[in-house]
């Protein structure tokens, strides 16, 4: 959904680094995936066509959060989605 985003930080050596991937239009949303000691987080339209991808190497990667965008209360969820308003986090290593 339009606004959802994720943020990866990444170890660059003596410091971090912040990259965001956000769903920039209406219908499309953010993908994360591991592969391989890959990150992958995408942002991908309505009928599954990648529009872009960001890609990290695992061991680098400190954080993965995903913010979704808040739902109205009116709105209904899918099963596995996140109450309105609340933030997931997931750390990889």
């Amino acid at each position: 959904m339009k606004g959802d985003r994720t943020e990866i930080v990444v170890d660059a050596g003596d410091t971090t680094r912040t990259y965001e991937v956000v769903a920039t239009r209406a219908g499309r949303r953010v993908e994360s995936a591991v592969r391989r000691g890959v990150v992958e987080v995408s942002e991908v339209t309505r009928s599954g066509s990648v529009v872009r991808t960001a890609r990290f190497m695992a061991s680098r990667v400190l954080a993965l959060v995903e913010y979704p965008v808040p739902r109205e209360e009116g709105e209904e969820r899918d099963a596995g989605e996140p109450s309105a308003g609340s933030d997931r986090a997931r750390r990889i290593r």
